[in-house]
């Protein structure tokens, strides 16, 4: 690792993990969820369009209390890319285990604790113990070192931070209540689809989860779900408020955005989709965001606003979007 670039945090990682694909473009929410964020990192760095797995973004709901944390799905990654993604059983020493799945090419997907992740500087690193994936590609034990995929960027660690989150500190190593993490790993199993043919499996693995999609708007069951929401936000103030807007507002403008960038991908290999579809999902991707900053005033000045105009909004945008895609291709419930 010779030949290295400067990567957000003041981190530094290779030389080909750029921010690429789809980081690599202006976006809104230019963070969606650690788990999308790492695969639009990996895809990237594989030279691989992630825009062509984001058909599964059609199905997401609200869930009573927040909209769907939206992920690939695993099937997805394995029938376009030829990635297959195998859980880890840990035995030994983690940083075992990832050794001798990285001598093998494969990326090693982690739940690790922010506390130890110098790239979160800003946020957790070294405050709070926070549950995140990054996904390795480089370790030297001898030096205690990995080198990660993290969110949007590629990242390094070593030291006291590699001790941490592989729990070799003398009390993480005595607590005999610490649990091992979920792992996984990710395998190239087959070539990647291209072109065409790539576009084709995505079309058809779009009519499939349209089918999928909520039976009513899931917009009009977060507005109604709306008053007492705002009623608890006021009462528990800024810090709850982060947690709750980053699962809900943030998954759902984030989706959407990732949406329209579908919908233009399959534009580009002559799959004619309404272009109102497409401004729809932006439509969601940015009134989501203008509904963030308006719950932050109202809990700051107390005052319970509904925010009717902008959930008019979305609402309208929402059957513009998903039901109006399922209606272009004809695809009912299943």
């Amino acid at each position: 690792m010779s030949s290295v670039l400067t990567s957000a945090g003041g981190r530094q990682g290779p030389v080909g993990h750029a921010p690429a694909g789809l980081h690599a473009v202006e976006r809104g929410w230019q963070e969606t969820n650690c788990y999308v964020d790492l695969w639009l990192s990996l895809l990237g760095a594989r030279g691989l369009d992630a825009r062509a797995a984001l058909g599964f973004t059609v199905t997401q709901d609200f869930e009573g209390d927040q909209f769907t944390f939206f992920k690939f799905p695993l099937h997805d990654l394995d029938r376009f890319y030829g990635l297959n993604v195998q859980e880890l059983a840990v035995f030994d020493e983690l940083d075992a285990h990832i050794e001798q799945q990285v001598s093998r090419g494969n990326v090693v997907l982690v739940e690790m604790d922010s506390f130890y992740l110098p790239d979160t500087r800003s946020t957790a690193y070294r405050r709070d113990h926070v549950k995140t994936t990054i996904g390795i590609d480089h370790i030297d034990r001898a030096a205690s070192r990995i080198g990660y995929f993290h969110n949007a960027g590629y990242f390094t660690l070593d030291g006291d931070d590699y001790a941490g989150v592989f729990r070799k500190t003398e009390s993480l190593r005595a607590d005999l209540d610490v649990l091992f993490p979920y792992v996984e790993f990710v395998k190239a199993a087959r070539p990647a689809l291209t072109g065409q043919t790539l576009a084709g499996a995505s079309l058809l693995r779009l009519r499939e989860h349209l089918a999928a999609r909520p039976r009513a708007n899931p917009i009009t069951a977060f507005r109604a779900a709306f008053p007492a929401h705002i009623e608890a936000l006021i009462a528990r103030g800024d810090k709850y408020f982060h947690l709750y807007a980053f699962n809900t507002l943030r998954q759902l403008g984030a989706n959407f955005e990732l949406l329209g960038q579908y919908t233009a991908w399959l534009r580009e290999f002559g799959v004619d989709t309404h272009p109102s579809i497409e401004a729809s999902c932006k439509t969601i991707a940015s009134e989501a965001k203008v509904l963030q900053f308006r719950i932050a005033r109202a809990i700051a000045r107390r005052r319970h606003d509904l925010c009717n105009d902008s959930f008019d909004l979305l609402e309208q945008a929402y059957e513009a979007s998903v039901p109006a895609l399922a209606a272009e291709f004809d695809v009912s419930h299943g």
